[in-house]
């Protein structure tokens, strides 16, 4: 059902600044030609990730279809910030050659807060990761139970620095389709019980640095706790890409390279690959 609020272009302005602010992310649908439909160019709805609304394409019909392709882009990865869907009647696809002929063009947008990442670990590898995510934009978290490790003096970039063991911790944190959740703590019994209160919870990825011998061990154990299996496979582990990283600052070049892949649908291979021959 639509919202009570009025339906006009300031409201609609209002409740995005408050997405971008941190606020509820929102999705907002715009006629951008009419088509066969005959919807009014320029037409807005706001869409709520619960599914409530705010203004209106300009038919009953077009505002439920859109509605439904908006409210799978809460919870989408890759994340798909702006995508241009043709409608007819109850019919809509991202795909132009399955659109039919004078389909109705909506441009749908996702407003929401930076990408925020937890980091779980303090030490040399958390510290580059916090410092190379605020270069892409991150708002930044980072638990460890250790203070002379976590502390604003060390992690000044950090939104939030969380002293707790990290069960609690995690536990009081939102995790969503736009958080990535990174555990490299000191040791692999800390990156287990981390991986307890992060798996399934909703997080766009969840990685987990160590080899593979212990990386599995770790999974292992939560699939004998009764752990769902999907949510397990879903872990990144051993994290990242492999770049050959042998450093701190390589390995969360590596981190955030597959975090930025997954969350914007790349491929990591080589760009030259692309390259054609003899291209003018």
């Amino acid at each position: 059902m639509p919202d009570a609020v009025p339906s006009s272009t300031a409201a609609i302005v209002e409740a995005i600044e408050a997405a971008l602010a941190g606020g509820p992310p929102v999705v907002v649908a715009t006629v951008v030609t009419g088509g066969a439909g005959d919807l009014p160019a320029g037409a807005k709805m706001l869409v709520r990730d619960d599914g409530r609304t705010l203004g209106s394409l300009g038919s009953t019909e077009a505002d439920e279809t859109i509605r439904e392709v908006a409210v799978a882009a809460f919870t989408a990865v890759p994340r798909i910030v702006t995508a241009t869907w043709r409608l007819d009647g109850r019919a809509a696809t991202d795909r132009p050659s399955q659109a039919a002929e004078g389909a109705t063009e909506v441009m749908v947008q996702l407003f929401e807060a930076p990408a925020r990442l937890v980091i779980v670990g303090a030490g040399h590898v958390g510290l580059a990761l916090a410092k190379i995510a605020e270069l892409l934009g991150y708002e930044t978290t980072v638990v460890d139970d250790r203070p002379e490790f976590a502390n604003r003096e060390r992690f000044p970039m950090a939104q939030q620095v969380i002293v707790d063991a990290v069960g609690p911790a995690l536990d009081a944190l939102t995790l969503d389709a736009s958080t990535g959740v990174v555990l490299v703590s000191r040791g692999h019994r800390v990156d287990e019980e981390a991986l307890r209160h992060a798996v399934g919870r909703g997080a766009g990825y969840v990685g987990m640095i160590g080899s593979r011998r212990r990386t599995r061990t770790v999974l292992d154990h939560l699939a004998a706790e009764g752990f769902p299996a999907e949510a397990l496979e879903a872990v990144s582990t051993p994290v990242g890409l492999d770049i050959g990283a042998e450093t701190p600052e390589e390995i969360a070049v590596s981190i955030l390279a597959e975090i930025t892949m997954l969350r914007r649908g790349g491929t990591g291979m080589r760009m030259s690959r692309n390259r054609t021959s003899g291209a003018g």
